[in-house]
């Protein structure tokens, strides 16, 4: 062989195993609302159907009870729950197979206010895992960072003691978010940004008075508005553009809700944040920057109420659960209402899509297959999965499924069709 075809040889056979290498690296469910924060996920073009030969359980797990969604490593699946209301555990399994290989736990459960106490007591927040590090969150007002391989403690922050903030009655709620070198949370009366590796305070923003009206019920997420990428916080109050480097507060607004029950994550599409509160309104609220001035302006306002879900967005309509119960679709940028659903569902359903499909939990065990469609709701099939509740925000890796029953966590595993998709945004 002439020496330039050898070399072509080897350089293509090296592509083609990078390639293959590429392929069959699992696709994973790092934090809450999966790899990019947003509720969508990449991949092979899920099936139409969820029937038994479409979608089959794998294996099942029983725990104690749990709101916080499942987190889904290349062959770990990690889970929290609640034991006898006074104590936290976070359990690791086998992706394969659902076999426990590590299990640590710690003294810190809490008791929320009688009005939120319906659905239990239980740990809410959704862990994080960046690479070998799983970081948990336990109601007391705690952050513990654990070596993902063996559960063993790194390092433990008790915003609480540190900060001689009171402990949150709603318990620490906000999933944590890590980016970087840093790792970040809405938590002792705040937000807080910390380094990684050692816990490290690096700055705190947003104070608050703590207490019944502290703490947070939405999680941070990262958007670029105006040209600079920045953290967007929803509190009780009020949404908030933070600088990551030094915690700046760009800019505010007042976001009113019953009881501050302001819960979703806010999404963000061009220049444009979207929430929807219980007792409040949903809002389009626009941002921008001229002249060395943050402005944020409300662009449009719809009567509909969201609760606790994070709509999805599709080709730039935002597919929202709503406090009615109903589903509604609405365009990000205008608030022009497209459709609302006749059908009523759960009080609560976590939704991912890929390209133009939504695969939508609902609270009362039951999973909707849809197609994002600016007609009508279009659901292409439902089953129910459990008898138990589904509060836990479904995880989607790959061809499987993870759902964190109030009492168990159960992987189901499907075929997806081989078309791949692309982004929607």
């Amino acid at each position: 062989m002439h020496p330039l075809q050898l070399h072509v040889a080897i350089l293509l056979g090296a592509t083609l195993l990078l390639a293959g290498s590429a392929r069959t690296e699992p696709a994973t469910w790092p934090q809450w609302r999966g790899p990019t924060r947003d509720g969508q996920v990449m991949g092979a073009l899920w099936p139409g159907k969820l029937d038994t030969n479409h979608l089959h359980r794998a294996w099942s797990v029983e725990l104690g009870p749990s709101y916080s969604g499942p987190i889904v490593g290349p062959d770990l699946v990690f889970t929290t729950e609640t034991r006898d209301k006074k104590v936290e555990v976070v359990t690791a399994f086998a992706r394969k197979t659902g076999k426990r290989l590590w299990r640590t736990q710690w003294e810190g459960a809490l008791s929320v206010p009688f009005f939120a106490r319906s659905n239990g007591d239980w740990v809410r927040s959704t862990p994080a895992l960046d690479a070998d590090r799983l970081y948990v969150a336990g109601m007391r007002d705690v952050l513990i960072c654990l070596d993902a391989r063996d559960g063993n403690l790194i390092w433990r922050k008790d915003f609480v003691r540190e900060l001689g903030e009171p402990v949150p009655d709603f318990g620490f709620v906000c999933s944590p978010l890590v980016d970087g070198d840093s790792v970040y949370v809405q938590a002792g009366a705040s937000f807080i940004r910390l380094d990684k590796t050692s816990g490290r305070i690096v700055w705190r923003a947003l104070e608050d008075q703590g207490g019944m009206w502290g703490g947070v019920f939405s999680s941070p997420t990262f958007a670029t508005l105006a040209g600079k990428r920045q953290l967007v916080v929803q509190t009780r109050l009020k949404l908030a553009g933070i600088d990551p480097a030094d915690g700046r507060v760009l800019w505010e607004q007042p976001v009113p809700a019953f009881r501050g029950m302001n819960i979703l994550t806010p999404v963000a599409l061009h220049d444009t944040l979207f929430t929807s509160t219980y007792g409040g309104k949903t809002i389009g609220f626009k941002v921008a920057h001229a002249d060395g001035t943050w402005t944020v302006t409300e662009s449009w306002r719809h009567k509909a109420q969201g609760y606790m879900s994070t709509p999805v967005v599709i080709d730039g309509v935002a597919y929202n659960h709503l406090r009615s119960q109903r589903v509604m679709a609405i365009e990000v940028e205008t608030g022009r209402e497209v459709w609302t659903s006749d059908e009523s569902f759960g009080k609560y359903w976590s939704l991912v899509a890929s390209g133009e499909r939504i695969l939508a939990l609902d609270q009362r065990g039951v999973l909707f297959l849809i197609r994002a469609n600016r007609e009508k709701l279009d659901v292409l099939d439902r089953r129910k999965l459990t008898d138990a509740e589904t509060w836990a925000h479904l995880a989607v890796a790959g061809d499987q499924l993870f759902v964190r029953e109030l009492n168990a966590l159960t992987a189901w595993q499907w075929r997806p069709e081989m078309a791949s998709v692309k982004s929607p945004l």
